[in-house]
């Protein structure tokens, strides 16, 4: 029978030479980089790499080793290409931000919102600029983003995550078809509310409008009132509005009491969302592309190399830079089945020098990258 404790010595001897030889490796890895920085060559060589993967591979026996040998290296040689992004000293800038010491807001400030008055869009709004804000509301996503594109408004406030439901989708496809940034963020609990007509009671209900999110959120509720047919509308607030002008005591809105009060109906239920602790995160987006020493929330947009691994390889670029990241929603790539994008949200500044070396990495390595904004979380 085998001696574990035999085993094991010789494992942890053999560990250590590993350790020894990786120090090595690493040693002449510095020496590489400083060769690089004299030449200007790249840190990235994506042939090279395959060549040496595929060489070191062949030297192992069997299958399974085969793989194991490849996919051990690939490690090393992605950890390698670290260390050398953050001791190459580097005089390009990483993005074409532009860090200024607060955010432009003047008497003259327009703001486009989603949704008409009443919406949780247009709270957050007066939450973040204050209520003398000149606040426009827009009926669709794709207004205010085209809005803050033309210089229409100097800002526009969206929703783009909701805590129960999760992203909202169509906002981070839009991201990419417009050249504006992401300046801010707001974090606001939801309350959703259901309302309805001066004078119903919640047994007359019979359809309720709301935004999908809305009645995605509430889920829980109207499953308990199957006699409530749900119909999607263009937000929340639309759907009070629209319940106060058709005057049918059979309909009810989910929307929020600032609605009710907008609109001049009443709460038949409050409270309603699935989740009690219900909050929805808005952008603040802006024409241009500022950030400010308080930044500290990274929002970026990630197309990779159709190939394995190469999601690991991206995203490791934040790990060897101690960068913690928060968020990733994949989405897919209009036109190209089967292929995804990426948006990720990461801690930190675009000062900070390892937020440098990690979009350095990053820019070598993807196949498209964009940094959607810097702003405070």
């Amino acid at each position: 029978m085998i001696d574990l404790a035999i085993s094991r010595q010789q494992i942890d001897e053999i560990d250590s030479q590993i350790v020894e030889l990786f120090e090595k490796r690493m040693e002449v890895a510095n020496e590489v980089a400083k060769y690089k920085l004299e030449t200007g060559k790249a840190v990235f060589d994506r042939e090279r790499e395959e060549e040496k993967l595929a060489k070191l591979s062949s030297m192992s026996h069997g299958a399974f080793n085969e793989r194991a040998v490849r996919e051990l290296f690939s490690q090393i040689i992605s950890i390698s290409r670290k260390y050398q992004y953050g001791v190459l000293s580097h005089s390009d800038d990483v993005t074409a931000f532009r860090r200024v010491e607060r955010i432009p807001v003047t008497d003259e400030t327009k703001v486009y919102y989603f949704g008409v008055p009443g919406t949780h869009t247009q709270q957050a709004m007066e939450d973040v600029f204050g209520t003398g804000i000149q606040g426009v509301s827009c009926s669709s996503f794709q207004g205010v983003m085209e809005a803050v594109e033309q210089g229409k408004a100097q800002y526009g406030v969206l929703p783009i995550e909701n805590s129960s439901t999760g992203g909202i989708t169509a906002n981070y496809d839009l991201l990419l078809n417009y050249k504006n940034a992401i300046v801010g963020q707001y974090v606001m609990k939801i309350d959703q509310c259901l309302l309805a007509l001066p004078g119903a009671s919640e047994e007359e209900i019979r359809t309720v409008f709301s935004h999908p999110q809305g009645l995605m959120q509430c889920r829980g509720y109207l499953e308990k009132h199957p006699q409530m047919e749900q119909i999607e509308y263009g937000s929340t607030a639309a759907a009070a509005k629209k319940v106060a002008e058709d005057q049918n005591p059979a309909q009810a809105a989910i929307a929020s009491r600032r609605a009710a009060r907008e609109y001049g109906l009443n709460v038949l239920a409050d409270s309603i969302q699935q989740e009690k602790n219900n909050c929805t995160r808005f952008i603040l987006i802006g024409q241009q592309e500022i950030y400010t020493p308080e930044s500290n929330k990274l929002a970026l947009c990630i197309e990779l190399p159709h190939q394995s691994g190469s999601l690991y390889r991206i995203l490791s670029n934040f790990l060897y830079n101690d960068l913690n990241m928060t968020q990733i929603e994949s989405r897919p790539i209009p036109g190209r089945n089967w292929e995804y994008r990426f948006f990720v949200d990461v801690e930190g500044n675009l000062d900070d020098a390892s937020v440098q070396n990690a979009l350095r990495g990053i820019r070598e390595e993807a196949a498209f990258l964009r940094v959607l904004g810097n702003f405070q979380a």
